[in-house]
């Protein structure tokens, strides 16, 4: 399945019915008159956040969304039917954007089962017999219906997550994920082998928590550069993040500051989260240039510093111990639901 983080739809609620002109024209019925039904509601368009869901894609394909109209009224002061409400289903985390210059936030569907009405559909027109007056006994007029409401805007996903990976291209992120995780994430000896976002469970000492990696940053990501900062929405719901640095750079050091820099550039608090710092590939190296290397990567980032290597899994136990430590004990047990019985609770992959 391709990975899309945004989409720009049209959407369209119903267009609320007619109303009816009718007369009573009984022959035994003493007294006639107008009995024209008034209209029904249109459609309306409503946004729900449901499992099972972790890409736009679909979006791309199908761009138009309407909402059926009303029913037109009927004599015998019969109202007409509304129109059937249009649930377009989105992913949990799915921002929904105004198509304007600023892509102000309408929306956010944050959470599984939450449903927004986005927009109302037309009420129905007035059919004759609500025109009727003491003056006015035979009335011929009628409402045609209220319009719907349409508009353009955009659908950008934020993918839900406990943890994030940041570092540069080739920081060994994708590895990392691939060893503690049940996701697929291509490896290779280049730059920028993670185009998109990937997610993965990990299950570690009977807890499970979501993990999600993104593609690397270099300097000048804020800009544009590499794949630029598009991606970083994608852990602005994460608890913590885990900066991975590569032991293997020339100077643990910068290569450290540039990615917190492009983190500070990018703004929404990211700065600000908890995060792990850790040195990897250290099955590269001895211990010796390990140590010295952690020293200098501790003062310049001002955090502790984790030694592990995603490739042969020394120190990752360790690391894990410590994201589930932030993330809190309140992840749930695995195959257990709050009152320890089993759960079937959806898994995002």
């Amino acid at each position: 399945m391709h990975f899309l983080d945004q989409a720009k739809i049209f959407i369209k609620s119903g267009d609320g019915g007619p109303g009816a002109v009718s007369f009573r024209r009984e022959k035994y019925i003493e007294y006639g008159g107008p009995d024209g039904g008034n209209g029904g509601k249109g459609g309306d368009i409503i946004f729900e956040a449901v499992a099972g869901l972790n890409t736009l894609i679909d979006f791309r394909y199908t761009q138009h969304f309407k909402a059926k109209r009303g029913t037109p009224g009927a004599g015998r002061d019969r109202t007409g039917a509304g129109g059937p409400d249009l649930v377009i289903q989105v992913p949990v985390g799915t921002q929904i954007l105004a198509d304007d210059d600023e892509r102000s936030l309408l929306a956010d569907l944050a959470k599984e089962g939450e449903r927004v009405q986005f927009l109302r559909g037309g009420d129905g027109g007035r059919g004759n017999a609500s025109y009727k007056t003491s003056t006015n006994r035979a009335p011929r007029q009628h409402g045609p219906g209220w319009p719907g409401e349409e508009m353009w805007v955009w659908l950008r996903l934020k993918l839900l997550a406990d943890a994030g990976l940041v570092g540069l291209p080739n920081a060994g992120k994708s590895t990392f994920i691939n060893g503690v995780t049940n996701a697929q994430a291509k490896v290779g000896a280049y730059a920028f082998t993670t185009l998109r976002p990937q997610l993965g469970v990990v299950s570690h000492k009977g807890h499970e928590f979501v993990v999600a990696d993104i593609p690397g940053l270099i300097a000048g990501a804020a800009e544009g550069a590499g794949v630029g900062d598009r991606f970083l929405g994608h852990i602005e719901r994460c608890r913590v993040l885990l900066h991975l640095v590569d032991a293997n750079d020339t100077d643990v050091a910068t290569s450290y500051r540039i990615v917190r820099d492009e983190l500070e550039a990018y703004g929404a608090d990211l700065i600000d989260k908890p995060v792990i710092v850790a040195l990897n590939k250290i099955d590269t190296l001895d211990d010796e240039l390990v140590a010295a290397l952690s020293a200098e990567l501790e003062v310049a980032s001002g955090h502790p510093v984790m030694a592990l290597s995603g490739a042969s899994g020394a120190g990752v136990p360790a690391v894990l111990d410590k994201l589930l430590e932030i993330i809190g004990p309140e992840k749930r047990t695995v195959g257990q639901n709050d009152d320890g019985e089993e759960s079937t609770d959806w898994s995002p992959l």
